[in-house]
């Protein structure tokens, strides 16, 4: 089991970057894929970019495909979120999560989940 805790949200103007960790404890961080997930004010959760347990390219949302980047560093026991370019459409909560082995890209195949961070992008 690993236990998630994310930071690094804020307030950015659009155009502007971002980039969010994920902290992982837990002794097997590098047998989990993990995932970011967001969630907008009344809409439903959505997949956003995921990472395979050996750090290999998973598929992103086409929404933020060219913009996030997720990167992870198992030494460390954390993945992060580079997020360029950001839209007033990026606005929610992101959500780090984990599941064993590869990468999915549905929300009720990851076991782990940390707390969420705030991110909003003002126009």
């Amino acid at each position: 089991q690993v236990q998630l805790v994310e930071s690094g949200g804020g307030l950015v103007q659009a155009g502007g970057s971002l980039r969010l960790s994920c902290a992982a404890s837990g002794r097997t961080f590098s047998s989990y894929a993990m995932g970011w997930f967001r969630q907008a004010p009344g809409k439903e959760l959505e997949f956003v970019v995921a990472i395979n347990w050996n750090g290999g390219a998973f598929s992103s949302a086409d929404s933020v495909k060219g913009r996030f980047t997720i990167s992870r560093d198992n030494a460390k026991k954390t993945v992060y979120l580079q997020m360029n370019s950001l839209e007033p459409e990026d606005t929610a909560i992101y959500y780090c999560a984990a599941r064993l082995n590869y990468a999915s890209t549905r929300a009720s195949e990851y076991t782990n989940w940390g707390q969420g961070t705030q991110v909003t992008v003002s126009s």
